[in-house]
C-alpha cells in the first residue's frame, strides 16, 4: 500500500524529501549522477514551479528541502518527473541497472525555519555518520540551489 503523501496545501510550505534508490544501491556518490539530479532540481522552478533548497545526495538516497513557487505542478508530479528523467540519465550515463529509484519517497511539512535548520544539521551530517568523510562540509555531493527561508 502506498504512503500517503502531501497534496494540497493553502500557502507555500517547506518540505523535507528523502528519496531512496532501490535496493538501496550505493550508485549515486559520483560526479555524474549529482550533476544529473542539479541540473534536474536547477530547472525545477521553470520547468514545474518547484524550488529545492539544501541538499544531500548519499551513496543510496537522497535528502532534500523544497518549496513550491508559483503555478507549482503537484508535489508527487513533479517528484515523479525528475526521478524519471534522472533514472533514464543515470541509467545511461553511468551503466547502472535500472531500476534507480525506489517507487516511494518520504516526505514531510517543516513548519518553521527553525525545523529547516535543525533538520539540516542532521542531514548534513549524514555523511559524516555513514563514514564518508570527518566534516559534513566535506562531503563534494550536497549544496543549495535557492534560498527558501523568506
Amino acid at each position: 500500500m502506498p504512503l500517503p503523501h502531501l497534496d494540497s496545501f493553502d500557502r507555500h510550505p517547506l518540505i523535507f524529501l528523502t528519496v531512496c534508490t532501490a535496493i538501496r544501491a550505493p550508485i549515486l556518490n559520483n560526479t555524474v549522477a549529482h550533476a544529473i539530479l542539479l541540473k534536474l532540481w536547477q530547472e525545477s522552478r521553470m520547468r514545474n514551479g518547484w524550488c529545492v533548497g539544501r541538499y544531500v545526495v548519499m551513496p543510496d538516497h537522497i535528502h532534500l528541502f523544497a518549496m513550491p513557487d508559483v503555478n507549482p505542478t503537484s508535489f508527487h508530479q513533479w517528484v515523479s518527473t525528475w526521478k524519471s528523467i534522472s533514472a533514464r540519465q543515470i541509467t545511461a550515463q553511468i551503466k547502472a541497472e535500472a531500476p534507480i529509484w525506489q517507487r516511494d519517497y518520504f516526505d514531510r511539512f517543516l513548519r518553521t525555519s527553525d525545523s529547516y535548520c535543525a533538520k539540516w544539521d542532521y542531514v548534513s551530517n549524514n555523511p559524516v555518520r555513514a563514514g564518508l568523510v570527518t566534516q559534513g562540509d566535506e562531503w563534494p555531493y550536497q549544496g543549495v540551489i535557492h534560498d527558501l527561508i523568506r
